[in-house]
């Protein structure tokens, strides 16, 4: 980083000021020092539980001392702590290697951020300015660090993310970080809490044999294909009835909606590609407002289930290769894409993605992965593209959408 401090600069003044806030102290500060001619170079100012600190960069144009006082008029007068620290140009940082770390935990303890934020400084990058972005149903933090290298970043707090039991995400900041993205999910276990294979076994009575299955295909023991048409199989006979009673009993993980909703209503396309079945996946797209859904087609033939699937399989490749469809149709770059998952048939599409999110998965997605929300919460996604939880709930209060967020306590 390069600092301008030469003395041929003008002088400045860093003034800070803290204490209980009220209505009227910026105002106050201005009013003080306009008289001076000053000008202001840089402002900061923030509000935690009712205790303000202000902090003004300003460079007089008269004399430093009518500065001064008017400054110290100011603190004496709304019984306020001030701090003076002369200085020469406005010490601009020329910020490089710029990072945006989200740390999410519930609860989040001090020893994480200690932990979070000497990983940064071993690194040899700097916070610059670190935001909460949300305090319930999970604490979401987002520190600005410059100075560092992405990549050995993200690794390095993957670590203390595992040590620590948070989730951290690293991503680039800048613009980087504004603008529509696509952002596509998986379904079963991710969007929804079900298998729906395992609700289809249900049917067929043969519930647990389907479950054990599909436990080792998430896991990456089995090929998912070979394990698909193996769980399908058990399904023949079955009335295709059955799929609308599945429909009914499938439940949206908490967040969900609000996670899609306020995708949105930022602009972005959403998808679904799932290597369960398009005869569930479809109906919930429509429901929630969703562009695009890939997955797997049942066959039927006179009213009830084959054990088939028809057409191409979607599996971990085909799951890749959806994202990049539905990117190309949105004329978005990959590096604008956004995948979630849990399951080993995710990797590939995860991969792919500018930033792959593994929700509550198992262990070898989770290591592979960009990072991790282990939170039950699926809208705690939004965090960690930089999207606090008060503007999600100002949007929703504007649109007259009940938000349910619930307080979590934590022991």
């Amino acid at each position: 980083m390069t600092t301008t401090n030469s003395p041929d600069q003008p002088p400045t003044l860093l003034v800070s000021l803290t204490g209980d806030d009220r209505p009227g102290v910026t105002s106050a500060l201005f009013d003080a020092v306009a008289p001076t001619g000053t000008l202001v170079l840089d402002l900061e100012q923030v509000v935690v539980r009712g205790q303000l600190t202000l902090a003004a960069l300003l460079q007089p144009v008269g004399h430093v001392s009518d500065v001064r006082e008017a400054v110290g008029r100011v603190a004496e007068d709304l019984d306020l702590t001030v701090t003076v620290v002369d200085g020469r140009g406005d010490n601009r940082h020329r910020r490089t290697g710029r990072a945006a770390v989200v740390v999410l935990g519930a609860p989040l303890r001090a020893q994480a951020v200690a932990a979070v934020s000497r990983s940064v400084a071993t690194h040899g990058a700097n916070i610059d300015r670190i935001r909460r972005l949300s305090r319930y149903p999970v604490t979401t933090l987002e520190l600005d660090v410059s100075g560092a290298n992405l990549d050995s970043l993200r690794r390095e707090l993957s670590l203390v993310a595992a040590e620590q039991s948070v989730d951290i995400a690293v991503s680039p900041a800048g613009l980087a970080r504004r603008g529509r993205r696509l952002v596509v999910m998986d379904v079963d276990s991710t969007l929804i809490q079900d298998e729906v294979i395992e609700l289809l076994a249900r049917h067929a009575g043969r519930e647990a044999e389907v479950a054990a299955v599909t436990e080792q295909a998430m896991a990456g023991a089995l090929d998912f294909a070979q394990s698909l048409h193996a769980r399908v199989a058990t399904l023949e006979g079955l009335d295709a009835a059955v799929l609308e009673e599945v429909r009914a009993a499938v439940r949206l993980t908490p967040g969900a909606r609000t996670l899609v909703r306020t995708l949105k209503r930022l602009g972005f396309t959403v998808a679904l590609v799932s290597g369960g079945f398009i005869e569930i996946v479809q109906p919930i797209a429509d429901d929630l407002g969703i562009d695009h859904a890939r997955a797997n087609r049942l066959e039927v033939v006179d009213g009830r289930l084959t054990g088939r699937v028809v057409g191409d399989v979607v599996d971990r490749a085909g799951k890749a290769s959806a994202l990049r469809e539905f990117a190309e149709l949105a004329g978005l770059p990959l590096a604008r894409t956004v995948a979630i998952g849990d399951g080993a048939n995710d990797l590939d599409m995860l991969a792919t993605a500018g930033l792959g999110i593994a929700f509550n998965a198992k262990p070898v997605v989770r290591e592979q992965a960009d990072t991790a929300v282990n939170v039950p919460y699926l809208d705690a996604v939004l965090h960690l593209l930089g999207i606090t939880r008060e503007e999600i709930e100002e949007a929703d209060d504007a649109d007259g959408t009940p938000t349910p967020a619930p307080a979590v306590e934590h022991g």
